[in-house]
């Protein structure tokens, strides 16, 4: 996989379901301007000889939502802290519309697994953190802040504290706060991992609602492979330690996307390949 091409796999049912799926591959032509992510070569080897990532190479385009699918421990979160800045590679090269990545970037927030907010302040007050951190004046983003809390249905909620607000309003509110600088690259480390799964369903949907309106690109980091498929333009499968890409699935599904689209046999058809292929991975 280079800059300029990438192999895309499909796995597209017929019209009598899943049984009759077939697979094709074509080449997408990429050029400089869509590609906002390039991973080349990378490799994260740890003081102690552990070995988290071997020779992971892709891209990403601009404005995809593209998922790192993989068994816990295959060295999903590792790859996307190093394309965060907050962890170095071994090898290889992680960069970002042509700049190497060497540390953090104003352009790339994260969202973790816990939404991580301070519990001795206010919603609005959370949101305001990332600001005060890059130096600029809170006071000149609260409209965008009181934007993205009513785009998520917070806006009720601006002056409550953490505890007041249930798991999953947490989480939205964690989103809120890592896209309140407008960065161009969202990355999402199992954001739901801790959600109940009607919670799950219901912020996935509030995500893609999100990311259309944001115009974002998104990694988003999971090993739920029916939430995999739900949310992305492609999906990154990833083997167990040492971390490493065996497919790259492009999931052909219309948007916008309801979670009626689960019940579909193309839907179903998706999962039981990606299913599949991680079980594959176990025996590499």
């Amino acid at each position: 996989m280079d800059a300029s091409s990438i192999w895309r796999r499909c796995a597209i049912a017929g019209d009598n379901g899943p049984d009759h799926s077939f697979r094709q591959r074509v080449t997408i032509k990429m050029t400089d301007s869509n590609i906002i992510v390039a991973v080349e070569s990378v490799q994260k080897v740890y003081d102690t000889g552990l070995k988290a990532v071997s020779d992971v190479t892709f891209n990403v385009r601009r404005g995809e939502f593209v998922s790192l699918l993989g068994p816990s421990g295959c060295g999903k979160s590792t790859l996307l802290m190093m394309i965060a800045g907050l962890l170095q590679a071994t090898s290889g090269s992680v960069s970002v519309d042509g700049q190497k990545i060497t540390g953090p970037r104003k352009d790339i927030s994260v969202v973790f697994q816990s939404s991580v907010l301070l519990p001795w302040r206010t919603i609005l007050e959370n949101l305001r953190l990332p600001i005060e951190l890059l130096g600029l004046d809170p006071g000149t983003f609260d409209d965008r802040a009181r934007y993205l809390l009513n785009m998520t249905k917070l806006s009720s909620f601006a002056d409550a504290l953490p505890s007041e607000l249930s798991g999953g309003m947490r989480q939205r509110v964690a989103i809120c706060r890592a896209l309140i600088h407008n960065p161009t690259i969202l990355l999402m480390d199992e954001p739901f991992s801790a959600l109940d799964a009607m919670t799950r369903d219901e912020i996935g949907l509030e995500l893609l609602r999100i990311w259309d309106r944001e115009k974002k690109t998104v990694l988003f980091v999971t090993h739920a492979i029916r939430e995999a498929v739900f949310l992305s333009d492609r999906v990154l499968v990833m083997a167990q330690r040492p971390g490493r890409i065996v497919e790259a699935i492009e999931i052909d599904m219309p948007r916008p996307r309801g979670l009626e689209i689960q019940e579909t046999d193309r839907f179903n058809a998706y999962v039981g390949e990606l299913r599949k292929l991680i079980d594959a991975s176990h025996m590499l």
